[in-house]
């Protein structure tokens, strides 16, 4: 199992080997150095930890700069653990977008955009109250009831309701890896994944 990290670059289509129009997402994947390996017996599980874009010390923190002095590995800005990835590494390896091959099904995370304070209609896909007569001219998106006045007097817990929506982490599963470039490091992956442009994701074969 491999995973890396990387940038969603936009979406373009592109045809198949068997005559197939597809729409897919470019993603801009590594290269992720190996900042640590950890193991049950000295951190109580297993997992790797992996970086991505390369940034120079003066904009690390000490903390960090600690972190990746005493793993002998340039800083990067960002940092992710893997317990799915069991592949002998060792600190110091490099991640390319070579651990993958075309066809190969992932999974890909990152955080969805973020719509801002939306009401029912758009967050839950409410009808609305409906005509705008019989006194309701004035709530046509509106939520309708949400606890009765006798009963049950009260609004339920999970009551949905008008509230932020968006800016969330997503995870969409069995992607098809169409096309991958070591030269650019490009993963062309079948489909659309969440988050905006430029955003970080991150990617595991399964």
């Amino acid at each position: 199992m491999s995973a890396i990290l990387g940038r969603k670059l936009g979406m373009t289509s592109i045809f198949t080997d068997d005559g197939n129009f597809v729409p897919c997402t470019v993603i801009e994947a590594g290269p992720c150095p190996v900042v640590q390996v950890k193991t049950k017996d000295n951190d109580g599980y297993d997992a790797v930890q992996i970086g991505y874009e390369s940034i120079a010390e003066r904009k690390v923190n000490r903390p960090r700069a600690g972190h990746f002095a005493k793993n002998d590995v340039e800083p990067t800005r960002h940092l992710k653990e893997f317990r799915q990835l069991v592949a002998k590494v060792k600190n110091g390896d490099i991640i390319t977008v070579e651990a993958f091959a075309t066809g190969d099904k992932v999974k890909v995370s990152a955080t969805s955009k973020g719509k801002g304070f939306q009401g029912v209609v758009r967050r839950h896909h409410f009808g609305g109250v409906g005509m705008a007569t019989h006194g309701q001219s004035d709530r046509p998106r509106a939520p309708g009831s949400i606890g009765s006045s006798s009963y049950p007097s009260r609004v339920f817990k999970g009551m949905r309701m008008a509230g932020r929506m968006g800016g969330t982490r997503i995870t969409i599963r069995n992607l098809t890896v169409l096309r991958v470039m070591p030269e650019q490091n490009l993963l062309l992956v079948k489909g659309s994944i969440p988050g905006a442009m430029n955003s970080v994701v991150e990617i595991v074969k399964l």
